[in-house]
């Protein structure tokens, strides 16, 4: 017999009001009727892979691989990715694909109790996309900029230059000051951001409507990928989650072949072993497997849960997860091959070229090499392509999980006004976007990004962890996925679900709530009231987790005692959505 039978064993009867369509003559509920379903398994994996893999692992990655000891670095991150990141990734996946709902909807088969952390999710992926799709909107400036045979960012004589532009390439005798702006720079704060017409957060100026233009047909291509759900962006990741792995092969070789590539490398990968018995390497590890691999976003539950019910999830996690590994690895030969080239070029250290960390890296240090190699504007064209597609991959997880979530909980209004729903919502984002296309916007998309997502991401990763390993039970958890598999969890995912991951995500966050770094963007110091505005943008979406226990606490009929076990107790320990799957359908 089919896998679809041993589900049925493994688990029993799934709902007393269920019986085999064998016995009764009523209509088979097909999948397509009750949920929507991927096309093909290749549509799942590459959603996925095109979700977990991003801007950061082209920048983050990197910077910090050198900064934190370079190949000794590789120790921490792959400990932390075995023991932290992969189980996390492979229980989200689970979860997602045998509930077959929403963040939110999801939690009354968990623990009802905590149905404010699929709220949390949601609220965390709308600040993402208030400034994650500006950074995309950036690129696509560039790649309009780079249609010209000689690039924008090569020398000083346009009109946004200052006497500080310093032009080193093909010149000899010139002198690099501390006050020195490379064209590249200029480009991109002058022209592209126009940061010098802000003082700050307190004066952020007026829209540029360049960024405006770029935005607004960002969030017309995501619109039309998400519009008809995982019909049509099953189809659309074919190209964005494919074609970033052709620019970066590309430009892999072309990395090797520049003069000082190899200085590059070294610093890349040189291992720095005493740098392994500081705490904050560690810290960094941690999050950077965290962030990269992307569970506690909502997103793997949303996309996983258009699987089929027996799909091998366990394969999925493992395969995706060591993708996903390997090209943030793997980019940064691609970004330190061209660090060591621009170090030999300024006759200069690779630190001193490595200081740009963030989005600076991609738009300051990696054009300003590109403007000086033979065939420059193709690999301007083809690497701002490489990161239009990164970002609009990412734009369609976050956004679906908000979508899926969503849906799956208020069905009887949105289940079938779904393009109507995704139309508001990529217009919310929209217009939460233009504080971030003004002149300091790149002060409003740091500040989102360090206090919008940050720790409170991590605690909800940490309660999401708890509330399956100690409240829905490691014993019920695995036997849904025996469900789905034929096989159990074996012990070190046990292990792992109950303890090392709850244990690492802790670490995370008493780490980075111990030692929060001051907070800069170029010259900008980040005044201490913005410091509690981005302390009050994080609990903005965490405060709802505490909220609804206290709401549903109260509202549940019944002693204290009653009202936690019914709070705890999960309502329906198999969704009837599963019928479908297992060949079954309701009584009438």
């Amino acid at each position: 017999m089919p896998k679809q039978d041993s589900a049925v064993m493994a688990h029993g009867s799934p709902n007393p009001g269920y019986t085999n369509t064998n016995t009764v003559a009523v209509p088979v509920i097909t999948q397509t009727d009750s949920r929507d379903k991927w096309s093909k398994k290749m549509d799942f994996l590459l959603s996925v892979i095109g979700f977990a893999v991003d801007l950061g692992n082209v920048w983050r990655f990197p910077y910090i691989c050198y900064q934190n000891g370079g190949g000794a670095f590789l120790i921490p991150y792959i400990l932390m990715a075995i023991f932290g990141g992969v189980p996390l990734f492979y229980m989200e996946l689970a979860l997602g694909q045998f509930h077959r709902t929403g963040a939110i909807s999801i939690w009354k088969h968990i623990c009802p109790i905590f149905k404010g952390v699929g709220y949390a999710i949601c609220i965390i992926a709308l600040y993402v996309s208030f400034y994650y799709n500006t950074i995309i909107a950036w690129a696509l400036f560039y790649f309009y900029s780079s249609f010209s045979s000689i690039l924008p960012w090569t020398n000083c004589d346009n009109v946004w230059n200052t006497p500080d532009c310093t032009n080193y390439f093909g010149k000899d005798n010139v002198t690099w000051t501390n006050t020195s702006r490379s064209p590249a720079e200029e480009f991109y704060t002058r022209n592209v951001l126009e940061i010098h017409k802000s003082s700050g957060l307190v004066d952020v100026g007026g829209v540029r409507w360049q960024l405006l233009l770029c935005l607004f047909l960002i969030f017309t291509i995501v619109y039309f990928s998400l519009w008809k759900g995982v019909k049509t962006s099953g189809k659309v990741v074919w190209v964005t989650a494919t074609l970033p792995y052709v620019v970066l092969f590309i430009l892999l070789i072309r990395g090797a072949t520049l003069p000082g590539a190899w200085r590059g490398v070294v610093f890349y990968l040189k291992p720095q072993w005493e740098k392994l018995l500081e705490t904050s390497v560690w810290v960094d590890a941690a999050a950077q497997i965290f962030f990269s691999l992307g569970p506690g976003f909502g997103v793997l539950l949303a996309l996983s849960s258009y699987n089929p019910f027996t799909n091998n999830c366990y394969r999925d996690a493992i395969v995706t997860s060591l993708v996903n590994c390997l090209t943030s690895f793997v980019s940064g030969f691609v970004i330190f091959t061209v660090l060591g080239y621009m170090a030999e070029k300024r006759k200069v250290e690779v630190e001193d070229v490595a200081r740009d960390k963030g989005p600076s890296l991609l738009f300051i240090t990696y054009p300003e090499a590109i403007a000086n190699m033979m065939g420059s504007t193709f690999f301007a064209i083809i690497f701002f392509v490489m990161m239009i597609t990164l970002g609009l991959d990412s734009t369609f997880g976050g956004l679906e999980a908000i979508i899926t979530a969503v849906l799956d909980e208020y069905p009887d209004y949105f289940s079938h006004r779904r393009e109507l729903f995704v139309l508001g919502l990529v217009v919310v984002c929209f217009l939460g976007s233009l504080s971030t296309l003004t002149n300091g916007g790149a002060y409003v998309v740091k500040l989102l990004e360090e206090f919008g997502v940050g720790s409170s991401i991590i605690a909800v990763g940490f309660l999401e962890a708890i509330a399956v390993s100690w409240f829905y039970g490691i014993q019920r958890f695995s036997s849904d996925i025996q469900a789905m598999l034929g096989n159990a969890p074996g012990l070190f995912w046990k292990v792992c679900w109950v303890a090392i991951s709850p244990a690492f995500l802790a670490y995370i966050i008493v780490s980075s709530l111990l030692k929060a770094p001051p907070l800069t963007l170029f010259d900008y110091k980040y005044p201490a009231w913005s410091i509690t505005v981005g302390y009050i943008i994080g609990f903005s979406s965490f405060m709802w987790i505490p909220i609804y226990m206290v709401y549903k606490l109260v509202w549940t009929p019944g002693s204290l005692k009653q009202r936690l076990a019914v709070c705890l107790r999960p309502e329906r320990t198999m969704p009837d959505i599963h019928t479908d799957t297992l060949n079954m359908a309701p009584v009438p």
